[in-house]
């Protein structure tokens, strides 16, 4: 076919006016084989059935090729099942408008017309359908043509197994597999005469990653969602009141900006230790965790009040005499949960005698599922690899740094968590300075968002960033979907491609 003078290419919505052209098509795609178009009632009864299933590609007004489909409800279909199973009934009462599964029952291109990349459309018409439809799947039975000249050899298992490794050619096989369809199982006696593929198939899926199973419940997740951090300026504060005074004025400024989350920073209550500050740095840091309880208490009552889900950042807690780093995650429901430092740093060992942590968990939010590392936690890739596993998509590091060297060992690995664990990681750090408070002198920060790095998200992997140094909010929306789209069809793909072959990741049990 001579590109140059194609005019006019269309895709269009099948009608009985086309059945004409289109037996004289099928009967050219499928080299002349007698009873291989389908029979007028049988179209007419598909387009009455599911119009929008069937399609034809048009060029100059003549049909190029043809995708026919119909809807199934898969756990009625038997894992053997055949063409004629899905296809001899000339009612199609297989079709299902309430299935899940989009089943493909035809496709083709004719010879004149092989080389135009149409096949390709029709198969993205069928994923455009099948998630504006919030089906599960698309499924079909894929010939193996190739396969009668290797059958002497291999088992049907075995030849698939080389055309994934690219070691047989197969025609049909390779371009499904390179338009995302994955094989799911070898069907045998699938379609009756076809001696080229031995009468085998392969049970061909494409996952819809978009669907969501039909629920009663009324679902409030949300795809987009608003982050706001607070760069918190350490300053001097009279009393604890005072302190919840500038704390509700954040919460009150990134919920007025409608966020989703207000993020505070490591150690944010570190100011109230001055009144301390005759006592030695254990000491001072224990009277600071008398204040946790009613500051989480109140971080309650402004997430609900305000709408919006905190994370407190960390403060100290003493749990069985022992001294924690520590932060809540409170809901705008009205739920509370506690997580840890698992990794304190050394200074915090030393001076303040402060105990690892030993909790790791994601939490669900009406956000989708959130991760919390504090600082140094950051730092160790397992951690997050853990909580990615669990479904995390939005991990957040509250932090407090005092030089340069320390934010950017932060940063930097933040950045690495966001990329290897396809997710977003959010920093939120304290600006300023504390001469009356020993062991926090001053602090170094620069709040951010960072994306994994993808077509869809910032080529650096920044989405937003904060002034250096300077008490401020900032605010930056992700969009959770193009995390799923990541998963499935990015550059590269970081979680899928870990060889679970060759190494795993271990929690502990206790």
């Amino acid at each position: 076919m001579d590109i140059s003078k194609i005019e006019n290419i269309e895709l269009h919505y099948l009608t009985i006016q086309d059945y004409e052209a289109l037996k004289e098509a099928t009967l050219q795609s499928y080299g002349g084989i007698p009873n291989s178009y389908w029979k007028l009632e049988e179209i007419g009864k598909l387009i009455s059935i599911f119009p929008e299933g069937q399609v034809i590609i048009k060029i100059d007004g003549k049909i190029a090729g043809c995708a026919l489909s119909i809807i199934v409800d898969y756990d009625k279909i038997e894992n053997q099942h055949t063409y004629d199973d899905i296809t001899s009934d000339p009612t199609f009462k297989i079709h299902d408008k309430d299935g899940d599964v989009l089943y493909g029952i035809d496709v083709f291109i004719k010879p004149d017309y092989r080389g135009l990349r149409l096949g390709r459309r029709l198969y993205d018409y069928r994923k455009e359908l099948c998630e504006t439809l919030n089906l599960k799947s698309i499924v079909f039975g894929g010939r193996m043509p190739n396969y009668h000249l290797h059958a002497d050899k291999f088992s049907p298992k075995q030849y698939l197994d080389k055309v994934k490794r690219k070691e047989i050619e197969d025609p049909v096989l390779n371009f499904q597999m390179s338009n995302d369809f994955h094989p799911v199982r070898i069907l045998k006696g699938y379609l009756e005469g076809d001696q080229a593929s031995g009468e085998f198939a392969v049970l061909m899926e494409w996952d819809n990653i978009y669907y969501t199973k039909p629920s009663k419940a009324v679902s409030t997740n949300k795809s987009v969602v608003r982050l706001g951090l607070i760069q918190w300026q350490m300053r001097p504060y009279n009393d604890l009141d005072e302190l919840l005074h500038q704390v509700e004025y954040f919460v009150d400024s990134v919920a007025g900006y409608r966020s989703d989350f207000a993020v505070f920073p490591e150690f944010f209550n570190a100011p109230l230790m001055a009144k301390y500050n005759d006592l030695g740095e254990a000491e001072a840091i224990r009277e600071l965790a008398k204040y946790t309880k009613e500051i989480t208490n109140r971080l309650s009552e402004l997430a609900i009040s305000y709408n919006i889900n905190i994370i407190s950042g960390s403060m100290p807690e003493i749990k069985r005499n022992k001294l924690y780093n520590v932060g809540y995650l409170c809901r705008r429901d009205g739920s509370v949960e506690r997580y840890e430092k698992i990794h304190v740093t050394p200074d915090e060992a030393k001076v303040w005698g402060m105990q690892n942590g030993n909790k790791l968990k994601t939490f669900d939010t009406d956000c989708g599922k959130i991760g919390i590392l504090i600082c140094y936690d950051s730092e160790f890739p397992e951690l997050s690899r853990l909580l990615s596993d669990e479904g995390m998509d939005i991990l957040f590091v509250p932090f407090l740094t005092d030089t340069q060297n320390g934010y950017s060992r932060v940063r930097l690995c933040s950045q690495a968590r966001a990329v290897e664990n396809e997710c977003y990681v959010a920093i939120a750090g304290s600006v300023g300075n504390l001469p009356n408070v020993h062991n926090m002198d001053i602090q170094y920060a620069q709040s951010a968002v960072f994306t994994p790095c993808d077509f869809s998200f910032p080529s650096n992997g920044i989405k937003a960033e904060a002034t250096p140094n300077t008490e401020m909010i900032l605010v930056a929306d992700v969009n959770i979907d193009l995390l799923r789209e990541l998963h499935n069809f990015g550059a590269v793909k970081n979680l899928k491609d870990r060889r679970k072959d060759f190494y795993t990741l271990e929690r502990k049990k206790k």
